[in-house]
């Protein structure tokens, strides 16, 4: 049976192209995926492990500019390790942000990864955490040393002065020195400014302190001696290890964080496939409905049913073997691509070799031959129950009445029981909602594939009368031919109908989302700008100092963050400008004045005080973040607002428990409101820093729906296999439609009908089976984006759920284009059909 099914594979190989191209692309995006996350791993591991090379010790203590409590490690604790036996050398490091501008005044790097430390040179001279490449170390108070890529990307060479901003004003540095490191964020595209040990200090800490420390052992001392030694000298707020076993830690963080990105990407790459399983048990559905004679045959000559279901499945485990050498190889290229497509989007990959582990190969071969044994199943299955005889008879063997009583009561059943899962899950908010609603919309999904074809004719019904209006005889054919074979229009319809439920319940959402966000931007805000520092971290108070002289302003407050704790519950609050503040947001009143703040007195959001049991005139007792505790009357209760804290106080309290350096971001209104020469003003005000971003209302717009609009895309690039895996699926169908029907064809090329129409009418047909896809997918797409909406609804004020009717209109229209263009082939092959051979054909 083996050479059998070989045999078969080789004479329909073209009819079997697609299949192979279905199981390739699912293939090359498992392996790829596989690949790619392996390699990505190994490379960060091998660099963190690297960068811990020469560190037997590593103690941290978490110490911070605003948190005195945390006493960090003192240079006389520093000197009480170095004099330890067996320690070759302990090196005291503290970090903070730092960002370097090019010579256009722009910020060098994104911010979050700009990172500024101390240069701290050994016995030698020399700081073993950097290799120079041009100049030396900073050792002066107005030098600095610059990492290779950053002063390659400033144009920067020793000797230049370089313009450096930290949390405070810009400063002038001269550059002493460039250098490359292992440091992991550097080597994934960040920049790294070293400063002399006591300049650093300053900056980021005490004087005289650092937050950290790395000891190396001398040749022979063990690293768990030197932790034994190392650990009775340190506070208490201090946490020691050996480098190993950080290292060992860093590399189960790596292995989390890829986890996710690698669970992500089979997801979709499992789309893909459940995609490609309807094309390939069309196929071969279509495959064993031409070749019931040939299994006839085989049965008559003394074929048993277990031989010809065998012969069957050999034939889809041979493509799949085919496909998936194909596919793996492919997806090594892609693996390959997607690591070049990181450095080209500035997120730099640490060198190594590509890693192609046994479990990418054994997955990806599983995968490719599984999904087309398991889809090939069910055909396999039919040809075996084929009574010789009635095959003899018969080319083409009809669904029995109860077969399809049964399928049709499976499928409402699955539709019913997942469209109530649904609507359970919408009652619900947050995750629990999310992951009824995930069970009930696959649920929902295989129902209406199973039901597909019984939906097939009436909806097909509807647009008959309109193809006949509209293009005649060829219309007409085409809806009868759509309709001809549920069971295969169905199978087709269904590739495409997935694709598009995905990508509409996404759209849906993201745009919901986005109006949300964008009328939270434009109801709560009435500042013409925000200024916050590009690394996310605090703003100096010099910026607001600054800010509140600059020309044109009108009102400004910053949000200085604070907590407060009230019988035990821990309150976000923010410090801001009485006066200012009501200038800058949209703060409608519910109870009191916010004019109170003025006062001394607080404002409180209406959740928050009808969770705690608030309200205006009420005092309360508070502990603030310095431990001092106080009393507190609340003197207004306002309606939420997204964009502020939950309890507003003056700041001049704020700044007197501690938040002084604690400015998240500061908001302005400027005379005659957003404007290039406001916006100048700001700039120079602030001292051309580049570590500053000052935004205007479209700016915040833009940053809070750009994050949605990133997500809808990548969804969008992702779904994208899947969805030409369905278009596949239409031509395959349309293909072996046309040479199943090559003597219809020539039938109707006999009696008149030409060449044009013939193609009119293979593409007609082919318009309606993705239209009627494309239509099931969005109204599937619609509801689950509905009821994903409502989980969320509580955490998003005045949620209103939007249907982008726009972008629908956009993929109905792309269906059918999809329908036309995969149609081409079909419809060019029936034309060229000759007629008397085509009526000739069995």
């Amino acid at each position: 049976m083996f050479r059998t099914a070989l045999r078969n594979v080789l004479a329909h190989k073209a009819r079997l192209l697609m299949t192979v191209l279905a199981v390739m692309l699912g293939v090359a995006f498992v392996s790829g995926t596989l690949v790619f996350t392996d390699t990505l791993g190994n490379a960060l591991r091998n660099q963190s492990a690297k960068s811990y090379d020469d560190v037997a010790v590593a103690v941290t203590t978490y110490a911070d500019q605003r948190d005195e409590k945390t006493p960090g490690i003192t240079a006389a604790t520093l000197k009480k390790i170095q004099g330890l036996d067996g320690v070759d050398t302990a090196t005291g490091r503290v970090s903070g942000f730092a960002g370097v501008a090019d010579p256009g005044g722009k910020l060098i790097g994104n911010g979050w990864s700009n990172t500024g430390g101390n240069y701290s040179p050994g016995k030698n001279g020399k700081d073993s955490a950097y290799t120079f490449v041009d100049g030396t170390g900073p050792v002066a108070a107005d030098r600095i040393a610059l990492d290779k890529e950053t002063a390659k990307r400033g144009e920067y060479h020793v000797g230049d002065r370089v313009r450096v901003a930290t949390n405070g004003p810009v400063k002038e540095y001269t550059l002493s020195g460039v250098f490359t490191t292992e440091d992991g964020a550097v080597n994934a595209g960040g920049s790294l400014v070293l400063f002399d040990a006591e300049v650093a200090q300053k900056l980021y800490l005490r004087p005289g302190v650092f937050q950290d420390a790395n000891v190396s052992a001398a040749p022979g001392v063990s690293a768990e001696k030197l932790l034994a030694g190392v650990k009775p000298l340190l506070p208490k707020e201090a946490e020691a290890q050996t480098g190993q076993a950080l290292a060992d830690e860093q590399a189960e963080q790596i292995e989390s964080g890829l986890s996710g990105l690698n669970g992500m990407l089979l997801a979709f790459a499992g789309i893909a496939l459940f995609v490609g399983v309807f094309l390939i048990a069309n196929t071969f559905t279509m495959l064993v409905a031409q070749r019931t004679k040939e299994l006839a045959l085989m049965r008559a000559v003394g074929a048993s049913r277990r031989q010809v279901k065998r012969s069957v499945l050999i034939e889809a485990a041979v493509v799949g073997v085919i496909a998936s050498v194909v596919g793996f190889a492919l997806g090594l290229g892609l693996a390959i691509g997607l690591r070049s497509a990181m450095g080209l989007f500035g997120g730099k990959i640490p060198a190594g070799p590509l890693i192609v582990s046994p479990t990418a190969v054994l997955a990806a071969f599983a995968v490719g031959v599984l999904i087309t044994v398991l889809a090939a199943w069910l055909p396999a299955r039919r040809a075996a129950k084929i009574p010789p005889v009635a095959a003899m008879s018969s080319v083409h063997a009809t669904a029995t009445v109860k077969s399809l009583v049964v399928r049709n009561s499976i499928g409402a059943v699955l539709t019913l029981l997942g469209g109530a899962a649904i609507v359970a899950g919408a009652s619900k908010s947050g995750s629990t909602g999310r992951t009824v609603i995930a069970t009930g919309a696959f649920l929902t999904l295989v129902g209406v594939i199973v039901l597909i074809p019984l939906l097939s004719r009436p909806v097909i019904a509807l647009v008959r009368p309109l193809l006949k209006r509209l293009f005649g005889v060829s219309g007409k054919l085409a809806a009868q031919n759509a309709v001809r074979n549920p069971r295969r229009t169905g199978a087709t319809a269904s590739a495409l109908a997935i694709g598009l439920t995905l990508v509409t319940g996404i759209s849906v959402l993201g745009v919901t989302l986005g109006q949300a966000v964008d009328r939270m931007t434009t109801d709560n805000i009435k500042a013409d700008y925000m200024v916050t520092m590009a690394s996310g971290g605090s703003l100096d108070e010099s910026a607001l100092t600054a800010l509140e002289k600059a020309d044109g302003v009108s009102a400004v407050s910053p949000q200085q963050a604070i907590s407060l704790e009230v019988k035990g519950e821990y309150h976000s609050a923010s410090g801001v400008t009485p006066g200012d503040v009501q200038q800058l947001f949209a703060l409608p009143i519910v109870s009191g004045s916010i004019d109170t703040l003025g006062k001394g007195e607080i404002a409180v959001d209406e959740k928050t005080a009808k969770s705690s049991g608030w309200k205006t005139g009420d005092t309360l007792r508070v502990k603030f973040d310095d431990g001092k505790n106080g009393e507190l009357k609340v003197g207004a209760v306002f309606q939420g607002n997204e964009m502020l804290s939950p309890v507003l106080m003056p700041k001049n309290i704020a700044e007197a428990h501690g938040s002084r350096s604690n400015i998240r971001e500061i908001w302005l209104k400027m005379d005659g409101g957003a404007s290039e020469t406001n916006e100048q003003a700001l700039v120079k005000a602030l001292g051309d820093n580049p570590a500053m971003s000052i935004m205007d209302r479209q700016d915040i717009r833009d940053m809070f729906g750009g994050s949605v609009n990133l997500a809808m895309n990548i969804m969008y690039g992702l779904l994208a296999m899947a969805l030409i895996i369905a278009v596949l699926g239409v031509i395959n169908t349309l293909a072996m439609s046309v040479f199943e029907r090559q003597q219809e064809i020539g039938m109707l090329r006999a009696i008149g009908l030409d060449r044009r129409r013939v193609k009119r009418m293979i593409r007609l047909e082919a318009v309606v089976i993705s239209l009627f896809g494309a239509v099931i997918g969005v109204a599937l797409g619609m509801f689950l984006g509905w009821a994903i909406g409502q989980t969320l609804s509580s955490d998003i004020p005045d949620y209103t759920l939007v249907i982008p009717w726009d972008r629908i209109a956009v993929f109905l229209v792309l269906a059918g284009a999809v329908g036309v263009l995969a149609a081409l082939w079909p419809a060019r092959s029936a034309a060229k059909l000759n007629m008397l051979t085509a009526i000739k054909t069995e």
